[in-house]
This record gives C-alpha cells, structure tokens and sequence, in this order.
C-alpha cells in the first residue's frame, strides 16, 4: 500500500506537510506550496484547506495563515487555537511571525518523504527590544 506522500494528489500531499507544523507555529500557505513543489501554489493550499471535511480533526488547519501572518477564515476559532498554542497576535490581529514561523522540515525529513525544504528567510534579523530605563 502507498503512503500519502507517495499519493500524486495535491490535496493529501499539503495535508502530509501541514501535519508538520508544530503546535505553537505557524506557516504561510506559500510555505507548504513551496514544500509540496510539483507546481502547487498558495491558492492549491488555501483550496486544499476548505476541502479539509474530516480530515479537519487530524490536520492542523489553523496553524495554515496568509503571508502578513493574518487568518483567512472568518470568525474567530482559529484565533483562539492558536491562542490556546501560545501564539501571539500584534495590535493588527496579525499572529507575531518573528515569534511563531516555521522554519519548514529537516532536510532529512523532506528528502525522505519526497518533498523540498524552505530555503532562508531573507531581511534583516529582529532588532533587540529597546527599554528607556
């Protein structure tokens, strides 16, 4: 029997990665497309995540947020599991990606189950946190 990351379906491919993130982080859903590779892009995630139906219980879906580090669902249950992970959000809503991205799978995990690491962020490092007194 194969296992999901042998699967050629696009949908069970995202949904291997996204088990991956841990609880506490969070990932943009550029950042699964670019591990998934083949062709799968931000959109295929997003589809794939409103497609979840019961695998909802098993995948990690709220750890899954657009690239500002903003929830694309309405309401506010997402927000309160990653709340509940420890995530922060700025004054915006915005959960604190300084804090919380992923930094993707090891390479070794990736190369063993067919899928590509993140490469390094680019920008500047987070500037140490100023105190007046």
């Amino acid at each position: 029997m194969a296992s999901p990351t042998d699967s050629q379906d696009p949908f069970e491919r995202i949904y291997v990665v996204c088990e991956q993130v841990p609880s506490g982080q969070v990932a943009t859903y550029g950042d699964i497309a670019a591990i998934v590779g083949q062709g799968c892009d931000a959109r295929t995630v997003g589809h794939a995540m409103a497609a979840l139906g019961s695998r909802a219980a098993s995948v990690p879906w709220q750890r899954i947020i657009n690239r500002t580090g903003g929830i694309s669902t309405s309401g506010v249950r997402q927000r309160e599991l990653l709340e509940a992970e420890g995530v922060t959000f700025d004054d915006k809503g915005h959960a604190r990606m300084d804090a919380h991205h992923w930094a993707g799978p090891s390479a070794a995990w990736a190369r063993e189950h067919g899928f590509n690491v993140l490469p390094p962020r680019e920008g500047p490092a987070p500037s140490p946190q100023l105190t007046l007194f």
